[in-house]
């Protein structure tokens, strides 16, 4: 106890150093730090995982996975599909600033690449003729593209073995807005 009591009291009364004197006259180069900034992007997920929304800037994203807007290998929407393209349009109606509003496909990297790029295509298409009519307002341009599997929103396969969480969620169809200011 009496160690421990003196080596604390060694302490408290040691004095502390002093700070490093820098001579007026010293002269030494300067550094620029330069750090690449990222994009904080925030993505908002319904509890289903069927449909996530992200912002960035004003351009808004809502992404529908293909499994609740179509059925496997088809470009038809189900019924339950057009339930949520409305929500989506009533979005677009209530947020955005018109102007050009993207419909981009996506698939997984099951299957060719060309069989892909003509399915995400007729996907987007798809969700294009659904939105028109709800979209009919006149200030919004639909475009619609397909980009199969070329731009996945997380990796198909990890460390060689395929995740198929991944690839639902890479199976969708994004729909992109500008948002009002």
């Amino acid at each position: 106890m009496f160690r421990s009591l003196s080596v604390a009291l060694a302490l408290v009364l040691t004095p502390a150093p002093s700070p490093v004197q820098v001579p007026p006259d010293a002269i030494g180069p300067v550094e620029d730090l330069v750090l690449p900034v990222e994009d904080i992007v925030g993505e908002v997920e319904s509890m289903d995982g069927a449909e996530s929304e992200t912002k960035q800037g004003r351009q808004v994203t809502v992404a529908l996975t293909s499994d609740v807007l179509f059925a496997l290998d088809k470009w038809r929407l189900t019924p339950k599909a057009r339930k949520r393209l409305a929500d989506v349009a009533a979005k677009v109606e209530a947020e955005g600033a018109g102007g050009v509003v993207r419909i981009g496909g996506h698939t997984d990297d099951q299957g060719s690449d060309a069989y892909n790029l003509v399915l995400s295509r007729r996907r987007a298409q798809a969700v294009r003729a659904a939105l028109a009519p709800l979209l009919g307002g006149g200030n919004v341009t639909l475009q619609a593209a397909g980009y199969g599997e070329t731009r996945p929103k997380l990796p198909n396969l990890v460390e060689g073995k395929p995740v198929e969480r991944n690839r639902a969620k890479n199976r969708r169809v994004e729909i992109v807005f500008t948002a009002k200011q």
